[in-house]
């Protein structure tokens, strides 16, 4: 469960880290490969085109009660998109009840009258898949995809806790939830710049709008707030008729009338909530703020209040910021960055709200730049931009990629961003679910005069500036002691209503496309399978590298490697890569895991053959520019320094030195090391290149709506005649793993003034990634591999001590290390490790899995898959993991089976054999001056290290 996300803070980065790696596939069929085709057509489709195959049919209709239902039919999987969208946020609080609306957001997962205990368990028996909770300014909502013998369930848990809350609302509860919510905000308040959204709002929007204080709210409210408060919020604000409930996926209108009518239609109206009102605050001036924090370098911020959603000026801002600083080839980007190398990173967009827009523009100045020459260049571009407005052609790209993430997104029919999102935000905040069309439309139909009004209109006027300087940030206001046992007055709960619980009907298996292969003439093999839902190609080209390809003296060289491939070939320039990409709305990018380096192409199948032109490009010929090379270093290096200020980077980037060894291949960490980094010439990228990223080091993975037969062609006309170099291919060296160690020790890294400690934990085990993982994974899923853990919900949901505490094995090719991550509050940094380690030795000892964690984690690992592979971004994970570990075509389709036959006492004895309590390394990263003395009490070996 999240809150509205802060505004991100630029900070450089060495390199795109990539893609997901979940995984499934099948069966195995061959093709052949065919002649390569003519010259291809260049020419991108026309925008115009591309906004027409934006389309979600859908059909609206009201209860009596005043609840409106979306429903949208889309029969490719058997799954169904629920998500519940209550029009109140934390615009709507009042004075001295902020964060009320985000912290009932967690209570309503914490059971109902006919459904008591966690409503995750609920969910996960059933296999729902994307399932959470979120509260933004402007609404709350409850969303979960759902195997469509489950609908009938799913409909009455948010039915049940809809109309029937109230009577297992508890003080108990919102103790605890109100500790959940206080340590979500100290984890996001800890990050480097995590105070800044908090200035932003209370200084552009004065004291009493609606956007003046944040959606997590203060810490005095929350602590405020009693039982009877968070009643009468419900009452005021949760009735149906402040509700729009959309369906999307495995059903149509007809078909889920009748079933929202059985579990709704009862429900009593609510008091009628008008939404707050909220205008665009205007002031003669604004302040210059100056704060300071754990940065690596000076941060340049500009922000202005805008029109919100409902304003046609929020699109064109919306498209002019994106030519201003959202593109990779913006304007600020191409002069701040490329060309003047001034700054390490910029952006510029318009953040949309329902009522209001707040517009930003940012820089990260280039350390050893001074930073009042980037502020007053910043100021400048700016100031010539709103005075010229932008060309036709960068309109043009900027829509471009615009109109291919709304297509992109169609594939999905929940989560946080597929089509019951879209069909939602149109009815809360407009009241009409085809919203969509009309800001596709004004996007399209955006010109430069538009811009240049807007732009002359709105960012005129003064903005608030904020310097986000390295140094100390003030002490942290931390939250009030509440009394063990204080529980405040709560108003009469309605009377328990019984109602009959639907049973689950019949879930359909697992149906994944047919995998197919296929050989280029150089012998690069093709693993192939198709989506029709959405128009697009997803491509990996994956080569055996990573960053265990990297010396243990040059540490940071292949991530140096794969982020210069775009930034100069063939004869571009790096800007005009970024453009290429841009008008043809596809994405180029790269990844990097210890064991596969890998490079990434989305594109539109309309746009298919010049996209795998530039793709082609980008492989094939980087220029490795000695200028671009420099400008690149200096972004790893910011990176590295943000990432040694980081409290969770800094525990990640220590721990796998110490439990490899610093020579070990996977020792290597995120960017690498600095001094590395610094000593890497031309040539070593050069090299590097010529021994990992070559065609006999190389698979393509392909899912695309095109046939196999279609793609072949295109892919030997691109790759086909690619021959290796002459230098010998690189080879990793694998020595064996180290012996774990026979007692804890733990390394603690001062970070004075942190509201939260991070505790990473990690220890190698002897389990075979490319064996069969299914019973130790699934007795660790029990401990902490999900929300439902022990760990989980001890730390949080029975203690409060953290937001979220998850475990796992990491599986790399050649080692699957198991690691324990726990961000707590500070002062229960000890108490928390030790509860930690209490948790896993009942579970090894005296308090194995028990019946019931068997029967809900084979659940939620066969009835999902249908909904796990619900989009073509997932089956491409699923066909690299595949090929990674070793695994069949039909892996995940033999996994029912295996989860089937898992037993308690199996579980147990797999974990046994593979976890040992005694060899953990545990990395904490917090207030040494706090977490010391609670450490010293363990009993463990306690030495303080440096970040790395």
């Amino acid at each position: 469960m999240t809150s509205l996300p802060r505004l991100a803070l630029l900070l450089a980065g060495a390199s795109a880290l990539a893609a997901a790696v979940p995984s499934f596939a099948t069966q195995t069929a061959s093709a052949q490969t065919g002649a390569a085709p003519a010259a291809t057509d260049v020419r991108p489709a026309p925008l115009a085109s591309l906004v027409r195959q934006v389309s979600i049919p859908n059909t609206v209709f009201k209860l009596a009660n005043g609840l409106t239902v979306v429903v949208h039919e889309d029969r490719k999987a058997p799954v169904v998109a629920v998500s519940t969208w209550y029009n109140v946020g934390s615009k709507d609080e009042p004075r001295g009840k902020t964060g009320y609306a985000h912290l009932f957001e967690h209570l309503m997962f914490n059971g109902s009258e006919n459904l008591p205990g966690d409503f995750f368990t609920y969910l996960q028996q059933v296999g729902a898949t994307d399932y959470n909770g979120t509260t933004s300014f402007d609404r709350t909502n409850y969303f979960q995809t759902a195997p469509r013998g489950a609908l009938d369930k799913v409909l009455f848990m948010e039915s049940d806790r809809m109309g029937y809350l109230l009577g297992a609302l508890t003080q108990e509860k919102l103790d605890n939830q109100r500790g959940v919510v206080q340590n979500e905000k100290r984890q996001g308040d800890n990050r480097p710049g995590g105070l800044v959204f908090y200035e932003v709002l209370g200084n552009l929007f004065p004291a009493g709008h609606p956007y003046h204080h944040s959606t997590i709210g203060s810490m005095a409210d929350l602590d405020a707030a009693s039982l009877a408060d968070v009643q009468a919020w419900f009452r005021d604000n949760y009735g149906p008729n402040n509700a729009v409930l959309v369906l999307a996926g495995d059903i149509s209108a007809t078909e889920a009338r009748p079933l929202v009518e059985k579990y709704f239609g009862s429900i009593k109206r609510g008091p009628v909530n008008v939404p707050a009102k909220a205008a665009v605050p205007v002031a003669a001036a604004r302040p210059t703020i100056v704060m300071k924090d754990r940065v690596a370098a000076t941060q340049i911020m500009r922000f202005w209040p805008v029109p919100g959603l409902l304003d046609k000026q929020s699109t064109i801002l919306d498209l002019g910021g994106s030519v201003l600083g959202g593109l990779a080839s913006s304007r600020l980007d191409n002069a701040l960055v490329r060309n003047e190398k001034l700054a390490v990173a910029v952006s510029a967009g318009n953040q949309t709200f329902q009522r209001v827009g707040l517009f930003s523009v940012q820089a990260t100045v280039k350390p050893g730049v001074d930073p009042a020459v980037v502020e007053k260049r910043l100021d400048e571009l700016m100031a010539d931009f709103i005075r010229t407005g932008p060309t036709s052609e960068e309109l043009r790209r900027a829509a471009t990629q615009a109109v291919a993430s709304e297509i992109r997104g169609l594939e999905q029919v929940g989560g946080f961003g597929g089509k019951a999102v879209a069909l939602a935000e149109g009815q809360v905040y407009a009241g009409n679910s085809n919203f969509y069309k009309q800001e596709l439309n004004e996007l399209a139909s955006v010109t430069p005069a538009k811009v240049h009004t807007s732009f002359a209109r709105w960012l005129t006027r003064p903005p608030l500036k904020i310097r986000l300087e390295p140094g100390e940030r003030p002490p942290y206001q931390e939250a009030a002691v509440r009394p063990a046992g204080t529980a405040e007055k709560a108003g009469t709960p309605p009377p328990s209503t019984k109602r009959e619980v639907p049973k689950v009907g019949q879930l359909a298996s697992l149906d994944f496309p047919t995998v197919e292969r296929a050989q280029l003439t150089n012998g690069v093999r093709i693993t192939y399978a198709q989506r029709t839902a959405v128009p697009i190609t997803q491509m990996a080209l994956s080569f055996d590298a990573g960053s265990a390809a990297d010396p243990a003296n040059r540490r940071g060289l292949q991530g140096m490697t794969l982020s210069l491939l775009d930034e100069g070939a063939g004869g571009l320039t790096s800007q005009q890569i970024a453009e290429r990409k841009e008008e043809l709305g596809a994405e180029i990018s790269v990844g990097e895991s210890p064991d596969r380096s890998t490079v990434y192409l989305s594109a539109l199948s309309a746009n298919l053959a010049p996209s795998l032109d530039l793709l082609e490009t980008v492989i094939e010929q980087p220029t490795f520019a000695p200028a671009e090379v420099e400008r690149v270093r200096t972004q790893a290096l910011t990176g590295i320094a943000q990432a040694q200020k980081d409290p969770n980077q800094i525990a990640s980037r220590i721990l796998p030195g110490l439990l490899y060894g610093a020579n070990h291949p996977y020792a290597a960490v995120g960017a690498g090391d600095p001094n590395a980094v610094k000593a890497l010439t031309r040539d070593d990228l050069v090299a590097f290149q010529q021994r990992w990223l070559r065609p006999d080091n190389m698979e393509v993975f392909v899912v695309s709506n095109l046939p196999l037969r279609d793609l072949v062609p295109q892919l030997e006309q691109r790759f086909g005649s690619w021959r290796a170099p002459a230098v010998p291919k690189g080879t990793k060296q694998f020595a064996a793993l180290p012996v774990r160690p026979a007692a804890p020790r733990i390394v603690l890294v001062d970070r004075p003034g942190s509201p939260q400690s991070v505790i990473l934990g990690g220890q190698l085990t002897p389990v075979d990634p490319r064996g069969d993982i299914v019973s130790v994974s699934s007795a660790s899923e029990v401990f902490g591999g999900n929300f439902l853990s022990r760990i989980n919900t001890d730390l949080r949901e029975t203690r409060g001590w953290s937001y979220g505490v998850r475990s796992n094995f990491q599986l790399n090719q050649n080692a699957a290390p198991y690691f324990i991550n726990a961000p707590v509050q500070a002062d229960r940094t000890g108490e928390s490790i030790a509860a930690l380690n209490q948790q896993l030795k009942d579970l090894l000892t005296t308090k194995g899995v028990t019946g019931e964690e068997l029967t809900r984690l084979v659940s939620n690992n066969v009835d999902a898959l249908p909904g796990r592979f619900e989009t073509s971004q997932a089956v491409l994970g699923a066909l690299i993991s595949n090929s990674l570990y070793g695994r069949p075509d039909n892996y995940y389709e033999t996994l029912p089976a295996k989860y089937r036959g898992l037993t308690t006492s199996g579980l147990d004895a797999s974990l046994k054999g593979a976890i040992d309590p005694n060899a953990f390394v545990w990395v904490v990263v917090g207030d040494a001056a706090k977490v010391r003395p609670q450490l010293d009490k363990l009993g463990f070996p306690v030495e303080v290290a440096q970040p790395r």
